[in-house]
């Protein structure tokens, strides 16, 4: 009995080659995973940054004027606090598709965001997004009483165009349907022949009637990066731990007996 808990101790003939292929294999995903994972520290990293320069920028620093167009830079202008001079063009409003917090906790709303092109005093258009609204007051006849009529000034949040991704459907400009903040694309269709690179999240001040509601512009952002960090580096430490059992098995373990011969 002893001698063969000895023998059993060895390394089995060969048994290095029988894993060399499941090794590579879990090689391979042992560095995606670690590389996912150390990818949401730098975006952990990343994201505080973000929050720290929206809170500061829509919160601390007075408003101030529109960048020129030649200086924008969204790095380092997107998010400021402005404050404009104009007129609103409402005939060329645009709906874009989105959700907004609803009096219930955790439930939101279905519906738009009304973005309207403003004639700037001192020249130019830029868009204004000037609040959610409902899907059943889609129609700007729904809610005539909301539409701020003459000069008048606007306080808000600058923010740059948003891109399309893959899982974005595209805009219907028949419909007036867009579904990303495509500043260029809307400038087009609604023909302004001198857009703003830029934006203006207005605040929120009221609208008369009470639609669209602006002040949307959340800066209490999500952070849950630490979180997916720790569940890829869980997932590497299982991927360790089951092919460490996989491999001592296969190189200790004893080889099946060869069936006996008649």
């Amino acid at each position: 009995m002893a001698s063969t808990l000895r023998s059993g101790s060895h390394l089995r003939p060969g048994a290095w080659r029988s894993i060399l292929a499941p090794g590579l294999v879990s090689l391979v995903c042992l560095g995606i995973l670690l590389g996912l994972g150390f990818w949401q520290l730098e975006r952990k990293g990343e994201k505080e940054a973000l929050i720290g320069r929206i809170l500061a920028r829509s919160k601390v620093e007075p408003p101030a004027p529109l960048p020129p167009v030649q200086s924008w830079d969204p790095a380092r202008d997107e998010f400021r606090r402005v404050r404009i001079a104009g007129i609103f063009r409402h005939e060329a409003e645009t709906l874009v598709h989105g959700l907004a917090a609803g009096e219930v906790p955790g439930r939101a709303l279905q519906g738009y965001y009304v973005l309207t092109p403003f004639r700037l005093e001192d020249g130019g258009t830029v868009l204004v997004n000037r609040g959610f609204v409902p899907t059943e007051l889609k129609a700007p006849a729904a809610r005539a009483s909301g539409q701020v009529e003459g000069p008048t000034t606007v306080t808000g949040i600058l923010r740059g165009s948003e891109p399309r991704t893959m899982f974005v459907p595209a805009p219907d400009p028949v419909r007036n349907e867009w579904f990303n903040r495509d500043i260029g694309g809307i400038s087009a269709t609604r023909g302004i022949a001198d857009p703003r690179p830029y934006l203006v999240e207005a605040d929120g001040t009221p609208n008369p009637g009470g639609w669209p509601k602006g002040g949307q512009l959340r800066v209490d952002l999500p952070n849950n990066h630490l979180q997916y960090a720790f569940t890829w580096f869980g997932i590497a430490g299982c991927l360790i731990a089951v092919f460490g059992v996989f491999a001592w098995r296969r190189l200790h373990e004893a080889p099946e007996p060869a069936p006996a011969r008649s």
